[in-house]
């Protein structure tokens, strides 16, 4: 592949050559014809001549020496002192009177983890990296489903302001949140979601219920565990309904909302799709807008993972 910035790829060059070399030409007017300098064609001449149509082609940018390339006890100094005081790439820098930049680039070359990964105390690697590319799949339907909730702003009557603009009167039209509670399961992604009032336990309990139930009547008929983050509504009142289930519940670590991030996608995606996909003129307009897309989403929607509808994972009731 030809540099970014360069006017002739290989084909160009050939043509250059030809030119040149096979009809005569002045190297002045073939370089004019196909804009480039003089040099850059005599360079490309010149190449030929000596190594044939294999100098024609693309060569590193690379320099065969770096004179300024950081020392490797340099290098081992930098790391050294990371694992002893456990401190970022400025204070490395200060103390070992290296640039900044260069401190970054050999922890990042070493692949030294983010502070805000390991534990203060001990440098262990506490918290999973944002960036994977590891996905995992539960191999059936029910193995592991995931839960979580997502605040809406309500909407006036009349719409809100995505229907009028921001202004001062309808930023004070303030009237409390909707939240959408929703269930995931982790093989087939069939999805359901409620619009509720609050978050408390008890709504949490009941909803989750409601979801198993209609997980069922969509095939999943045993769910064997629940993920949740760690809010209170979820470790303290959601064990007696994940008991009546006969499912075990387990949690996300803390701060790490990307382990659970199925049910995050899908709040994105209801964000998008539904919530803001249109300007709704009432709350209960947008309210009776969901049950239908979930309907799409479940049996119509392709989903970019499955490259199907979640629907078709499952076997027909």
């Amino acid at each position: 592949m030809s540099h970014g910035n360069a006017r002739l790829n290989v084909r160009g060059r050939l043509l250059l050559v030809e030119r040149v070399v096979g009809d005569r030409r002045p190297v002045s007017h073939v370089a004019a014809e196909l804009g480039v300098s003089r040099q850059c064609a005599h360079r490309w001449v010149r190449r030929f001549r000596d190594e044939g149509a294999e100098g024609l082609v693309d060569r590193s940018s690379r320099p065969h020496r770096s004179p300024r390339k950081t020392p490797a006890d340099v290098e081992q100094r930098v790391l050294a002192l990371r694992r002893e005081l456990r401190v970022g790439p400025a204070r490395l820098a200060q103390e070992l009177e290296l640039p900044t930049r260069t401190v970054g680039a050999i922890l990042h070359r070493h692949r030294v983890p983010r502070l805000a990964e390991c534990d203060p105390l001990t440098g262990v690697v506490i918290r999973a990296s944002r960036s994977s590319g590891i996905r995992y799949e539960r191999e059936r339907p029910g193995e592991l489903v995931h839960m979580d909730v997502k605040k809406l702003g309500r909407i006036p009557n009349g719409g809100g302001w995505r229907a009028h603009g921001r202004s001062e009167e309808v930023r004070g039209r303030g009237i409390g949140f909707d939240y959408v509670h929703s269930l995931v399961d982790d093989h087939s992604r069939l999805a359901y979601s409620e619009i509720l009032t609050d978050e408390k336990g008890t709504t949490c309990a009941g909803f989750l219920l409601r979801a198993a139930a209609y997980f069922a009547d969509h095939g999943i008929r045993r769910i064997e565990r629940v993920m949740t983050d760690n809010a209170f509504a979820y470790r303290y009142s959601l064990a007696d309904a994940v008991a009546q289930l006969g499912a075990r519940q387990v949690f996300i670590r803390p701060h790490c909302p990307w382990q659970n991030g199925k049910v995050e996608r899908l709040n994105r995606t209801l964000q998008n799709e539904w919530a803001y996909r249109q300007i709704f003129t009432s709350n209960a307009e947008r309210s009776a807008a969901l049950a239908p897309w979930l309907e799409h989403y479940n049996t119509r929607r392709i989903h970019s993972a499955l490259g199907a509808p979640p629907i078709s994972r499952l076997s027909p009731t």
